[in-house]
């Protein structure tokens, strides 16, 4: 589930090496854009999207793209994006990680957020060589599903580390996942991280949570020709959007991201 839900619910606004600064950049111009991959993927289309990462249903009309879990069926007649937990376990199953798991005084670190969730440790060549071998069966599974991409969520899993991992680290493990997601034909998603636009990677676009709140948005856009972003507080969205402080295709979604027959179901387009 998304990272900065727990944020907003507070009304708080395979190659495997890598190294770069762990600095927050003002935002690189246009000649520093993310170079294309040779590897024939597609981007989102312009317009609509949405997130359904709460499970899947008919989207509102005009909805080109649709995010949503490795585990639910692809959308006909629309741009399909895969979301795969790249970083941390899924809920409860960090056991079926061992030895995988980030581990301070003997205790696996689990994110304060998500408290069922796990870090992954992405610490050394050998350990991020094996989450990327458990989850390029996964992302064959999105590739043959008919998805068109893969958002990697918790890419800032190092936020959450105690100070054990870096950004180099999951960088560097980001590389060969968008090495193999390139190789399925699927395009790859950054997720959030701001602090990784200073890095090289080969992400062919952005999904981001809250860029507007975190003030964010101008510099994934100089990166990316397309940012899609999900917002959560109603009143800052409004303001954001009659102010054209968010990507084109911005939009409001609930909290817990539910499917629309909830009673909590929130989407709006910006």
């Amino acid at each position: 589930m998304s990272r900065r839900v727990a944020c907003a619910a507070l009304g708080v606004a395979v190659l495997l090496t890598g190294c770069t600064s762990d600095q927050t950049p003002s935002g690189p111009d246009q000649s520093e854009r993310m170079p294309r991959s040779s590897a024939a993927v597609a981007l989102p289309p312009p317009g609509p999207f949405d997130y359904q990462l709460g499970g899947p249903y008919a989207p509102s009309e005009g909805v080109g793209t649709v995010v949503r879990d490795s585990t639910a069926p692809t959308l006909n007649d629309a741009y399909n994006v895969c979301y795969v937990n790249a970083f941390q376990t899924q809920p409860g199953k960090a056991d079926d990680w061992s030895g995988l798991v980030l581990v301070d005084a003997g205790e696996p670190v689990m994110d304060p957020d998500w408290p069922d969730e796990a870090v992954l440790d992405t610490s050394t060549a050998a350990s991020r060589e094996a989450i990327a071998g458990r989850l390029a069966p996964v992302l064959e599974g999105c590739a043959d599903a008919g998805f068109d991409a893969v958002e990697f969520d918790n890419l800032d899993s190092y936020q959450r580390s105690n100070g054990l991992l870096s950004t180099a680290d999951n960088a560097a493990l980001a590389d060969a996942l968008i090495g193999i997601a390139h190789g399925l034909g699927l395009a790859a998603a950054q997720k959030n991280a701001a602090e990784l636009l200073g890095e090289r990677l080969d992400f062919d676009f952005a999904i981001t949570e809250e860029c507007g709140a975190f003030d964010e948005c101008a510099v994934f856009e100089k990166r990316y020709d397309r940012v899609l972003d999900i917002e959560y507080a109603p009143d800052a969205f409004h303001a954001a959007c009659e102010a054209g402080a968010l990507p084109d295709d911005a939009i409001l979604r609930d909290v817990d991201l539910v499917a629309d027959a909830d009673g909590a179901y929130a989407y709006e387009k910006c």
